[in-house]
């Protein structure tokens, strides 16, 4: 049974405030392709969020920024619980072996893993308080298999 969450991601014009991409707070998801995701992963501690984005996907680009602007403040939280917290991003439209792999049907999906092991599909509204409501969520109910 999965995390009955829905993602809602608001297709809104980023401000010009995101233009400071020297902000030394904003760190961009990690990039992963099916060349380096098995193996990334597999060595993972703590939580991972991973979450598959297209080029001309207006959700998916909020989401990344999102991320982008809101790393330090998921990272704080997962850390005072003990868990390390990481985000990865995998382009669709570059990574079709995973998609593939992954069932991947609409953009931007998210995928939970904790210690390197996939715990479940996270849908969940592109917020960081409603993302760490959702993962709380997850967590507290058994893993899933993996697609």
């Amino acid at each position: 049974m999965g995390v009955g969450i829905w993602l809602v991601c608001r297709s809104v014009c980023v401000s010009t405030e995101k233009d400071n991409k020297n902000d030394i707070n904003n760190e961009a998801p990690t990039e992963l392709d099916e060349y380096n995701f098995h193996q990334t992963i597999s060595g993972l501690s703590g939580l991972g969020l991973v979450f598959f984005t297209g080029p001309h996907c207006a959700s998916c680009h909020h989401l990344r920024d999102l991320f982008s602007d809101n790393i330090q403040t998921l990272k704080d939280y997962f850390s005072n619980k003990d868990l390390n917290f990481n985000v990865f991003e995998i382009k669709a439209d570059k990574a079709s072996a995973l998609v593939n792999e992954f069932s991947v049907f609409h953009l931007p999906s998210l995928f939970l893993y904790q210690h390197g092991q996939y715990h479940c599909e996270l849908q969940t509204e592109a917020h960081p308080k409603k993302i760490i409501e959702a993962i709380e969520l997850a967590l507290s109910r058994p893993a899933e298999e993996e697609p």
